[in-house]
């Protein structure tokens, strides 16, 4: 292979990686082999949420026609199983893909010359900001559990830690902390992260933390507002910055 091809080659690679990157979104790659597996006949709890985003008749019950696109969906965005039932993960996954176009079209998150990490407790998501420009889109996240909320308004990164571990809670990994409110930081996880909610911590699948790592810095400016679902109150700011 000659070097001129080589080369053309590797860019294709970079433009790929990096407009992969932008998108904010890993792409779980499906086996090669694998059936698709049986479409589910009962009604998911978020049924017409579905519906409606996939145009569908919303009834919110089950149809074939209902499962066979639901399960198109998650195909199309990496939920698993993709059995076309419309769970939690299927509904979170809808709320990201609904936000990528403008996350901040409600005006929630204040726009600044400067850049903002954005945490919508109402969605579960997060992205980052500058001026009306998104450098990072949005992305699912688990938040404070109910009685350990995260708490809103205006905060600072103060610390990074790329390998740290939890003093407080058995030494659990915290890959990709960057704490910007008294022990509360944003981290990556391996669990389920639709499932239950953080001590307080901002949690994001390993491979969005470590992105987020890359972009954000210390003293950056992070916003956060709304009530996490299933939880019963808001934090109220420790600070306020302009």
């Amino acid at each position: 292979m000659t070097t001129r091809r080589r080369t053309r080659r590797t860019r294709i690679r970079t433009v790929a990686a990096v407009t992969s990157a932008l998108l904010g979104w890993t792409a779980v790659p499906a086996a090669a082999a694998a059936p698709a597996p049986e479409c589910v006949t009962r009604t998911g709890p978020y049924q017409w949420d579905l519906e409606r985003h996939l145009r569908l008749p919303a009834d919110g019950r089950q149809s074939p026609a209902d499962c066979v696109a639901i399960r198109a969906f998650q195909q199309r965005t990496g939920v698993r199983p993709a059995d076309g039932y419309a769970g939690l993960a299927t509904y979170r996954t809808m709320l990201v893909v609904q936000a990528r176009p403008d996350p901040n079209a409600a005006g929630k998150c204040p726009v600044r010359t400067y850049q903002v990490t954005c945490v919508d407790l109402d969605r579960q998501l997060m992205w980052v900001q500058e001026d009306e420009r998104v450098i990072y889109a949005p992305v699912p996240v688990r938040t404070g559990r109910d009685g350990q909320e995260t708490r809103t308004g205006w905060h600072t990164v103060y610390w990074k830690n790329r390998d740290h571990h939890s003093d407080l809670y058995d030494n659990a990994p915290m890959p990709f902390a960057q704490f910007f409110n008294d022990g509360q930081a944003f981290h990556g996880v391996l669990d389920d992260l639709f499932r239950g909610g953080s001590h307080g911590c901002v949690n994001l699948r390993y491979a969005d933390a470590e992105r987020l790592w890359n972009i954000m810095h210390e003293d950056d400016a992070v916003y956060v507002w709304g009530v996490k679902p299933g939880t019963g109150r808001s934090v109220r700011p420790s600070s306020e910055r302009g």
